[in-house]
């Protein structure tokens, strides 16, 4: 499945990377600690957290996941000079990861 795919189906939105939208996503990843991020996650897993600094944009970048969040103008800037795609979703993170297990995630 491509991350264009998730965001039709689910509702998303696109923040930042919407050029990069047609990514194959191949599995998922919920973490808010970053250092378990960077130990776990798998390039082409949706990253999903509360976290909304910019540091999130560098292990985004580091493991190759997309992420979603709602995240300030400094962190969106950040992500666009990193290639990263920043997803919103209007669910809570509880309903945001059943849709995904919902679609094979």
């Amino acid at each position: 499945m491509q991350i264009d795919e998730v965001v039709e189906k689910l509702g998303w939105t696109a923040l930042v990377g919407a050029d990069n939208l047609k990514a194959d996503v191949t599995g998922g990843y919920v973490a808010d600690l970053l250092s378990c991020v960077i130990a776990g996650a798998k390039p082409g897993d949706l990253w999903v957290t509360l976290q909304t600094h910019v540091n999130i944009v560098a292990v985004a970048a580091l493991k190759e996941v997309a992420e979603n969040a709602v995240v300030p103008e400094a962190t969106l800037e950040k992500a666009k000079q990193q290639g990263v795609v920043m997803l919103s979703s209007p669910q809570p993170v509880y309903e945001t990861v059943k849709q995904l297990v919902a679609l094979g995630l």
